[in-house]
């Protein structure tokens, strides 16, 4: 029991990680015996969650619960009482408390569930009390972890419930519900199941190939796996879109000083976050702000002016700024529409990438003498708007136009939808990087098997790849999986979960 005490030390005792992190492994004994953690965030709060779940959850309980109507618990049932230290009769804490019987729980064992007040003192001696009575303490995402070895989840789902979590807009969220309810995982077992029927097929025939049975032909095999590949490659085009919902569209706001660059940030974000002054060089670092922007998570980032200085503090500023154009998913490079272009834009529009730059022309009340025709030279294909960030002409016309970007016209245009109707047609988008690389990897293995049939290759070494594939998408959904793949995944989740 050393090791335990040790880890409440390093766990619980400090009051300002009362219920953080844990740095532990998931405990190989996940599922046969009962642990116990604090499932809200740290800090004073109306309400603290204590969750309990394992074979003794209901007896733990009612070792340190006082139901004040005395009798046994109802099922899924709050009751009010008091958590009493059954060794010296203290009254710790006034509580509502509920057991709740698998498997209709989170994780389909016993669970029960504490009710307290949520300052960080009570919670930590009602999680001391669980301890010393027979609990152990639960490793991060051990709850969603024993939820998925008793089939109550599938790995994407459980995944999903992190995303859930993190979500930063009602778009995220859409996503990672979906995920959760399974949308990702019907896709995926599909196509494994197609690609399960072709082994089969193969199978039959490399073994019993004189037998009467139906001759397994190879244009059967390009049907088969064509559309396993489409599938694959509808749900690897929504990766861009689920890396975006899921950790931020990164956007770059460019251009020489004073062409209104610190305003359009304050626009976008309706607040005056920037400074904003006539004198040319007033931000001289990168500033940086996050917004939801329709449903879409955007990381905003205001530069210094890019242009030649012998101010040291700016050029630092500028070097910034350029770093940052790199990194970004999308540039907005403003002009001054009444200056019209000038050298010092032709040197900056030189170094971006059209496919990732929406080009804005401010100033617009003031007159436009940009000429589209040396944009489109240097810039070919560039997307162009007008308007004045003064005024608010045109910011809904960009903001769309963001958005657009985010939802990923490539991807979609090619599966023949608009951006804009994209997820309402499709809700299931792939946020998780995992899910993203073994999605290519299969549909690569998938493409290798079609090229093999186009040759006419033996049944034998088709099958390897269509293998490949199968397995593949079962680490997805957990129906391959490791047990450092689950230690990698879980880990990551927060304390009480």
């Amino acid at each position: 029991m050393a090791d335990r005490y040790e880890k409440w030390d390093r766990t619980v005792s400090d009051p300002g990680d009362a219920s953080g992190r844990s740095t532990g492994n998931i405990s190989p004994e996940a599922g046969s015996d009962t642990v116990c953690a604090i499932s809200t965030p740290p800090g004073r709060g109306g309400i603290g969650i204590i969750r309990v779940s394992g074979p003794d959850a209901e007896k733990l309980l009612m070792r340190i619960f006082r139901p004040v109507r005395k009798g046994p618990l109802e099922d899924h049932r709050l009751t009010y009482g008091h958590i009493v230290d059954p060794v010296s009769g203290a009254v710790v804490d006034e509580v509502l408390a509920v057991f709740m019987k698998g498997p209709h729980t989170y994780t389909a064992e016993d669970t029960a569930e504490i009710d307290g007040h949520g300052g960080r003192v009570p919670l930590k001696r009602t999680l001391a009390l669980l301890v010393r009575e027979g609990a152990r303490l639960a490793e991060p995402g051990e709850f969603t972890e024993r939820a998925f070895l008793n089939g109550r989840l599938d790995l994407s789902q459980a995944e999903a419930v992190m995303d859930i979590i993190s979500a930063r807009t009602d778009r995220s969220l859409s996503a990672a519900v979906t995920q959760l309810s399974g949308g990702l995982s019907g896709r995926v077992r599909a196509i494994r199941k197609d690609l399960l029927d072709l082994r089969v097929e193969l199978a039959v025939n490399i073994d019993y190939p004189d037998e009467d049975i139906e001759v397994l032909t190879y244009e059967k095999l390009s049907k088969g796996f064509s559309e396993a590949a489409s599938g694959l490659a509808r749900l690897s085009a929504s990766g861009r879109t689920g890396r975006i919902l899921r950790d931020g569209l990164r956007v770059v706001i460019l251009g020489r000083p004073n062409v209104g660059k610190s305003s359009l940030m304050n626009s976008l974000l309706r607040s005056s976050r920037a400074i904003v002054t006539d004198i040319p060089g007033t931000t001289r670092d990168t500033i940086e702000e996050s917004l939801d922007l329709q449903g879409i998570p955007v990381v905003l980032t205001d530069t210094a002016g890019i242009r030649d200085t012998e101010d040291q503090v700016e050029a630092l500023g500028v070097s910034r700024s350029r770093e940052s154009v790199r990194s970004a998913d999308l540039t907005l490079f403003l002009l001054d529409g009444a200056e019209g272009m000038t050298e010092e834009d032709r040197v900056i529009a030189r170094e971006l990438a059209p496919e990732k730059t929406i080009v804005l022309i401010n100033k617009e009340d003031k007159g436009n003498q940009v000429s589209e025709k040396e944009l489109e030279t240097i810039l070919p294909g560039v997307q162009v708007l007008i308007g004045s960030v003064k005024n608010g002409t045109g910011m809904d016309d960009l903001e769309n136009a963001i958005v657009r970007f985010a939802l990923g016209r490539e991807g979609y245009a090619a599966a023949g939808k608009s951006p804009e109707s994209a997820m309402e047609n499709d809700p299931v988008v792939v946020t998780n990087v995992r899910h993203q690389a073994l999605l290519r990897e299969a549909r690569e293995r998938v493409e290798d098997a079609l090229r093999l049939v186009s040759e006419r290759a033996p049944f034998e070494v088709i099958d390897l790849d269509a293998e490949e594939a199968y397995l593949d998408l079962g680490l997805i959904v957990g129906e391959e999986v490791s047990d450092d793949l689950l230690k990698e995944v879980f880990s990551r989740f927060c304390l009480g979960k």
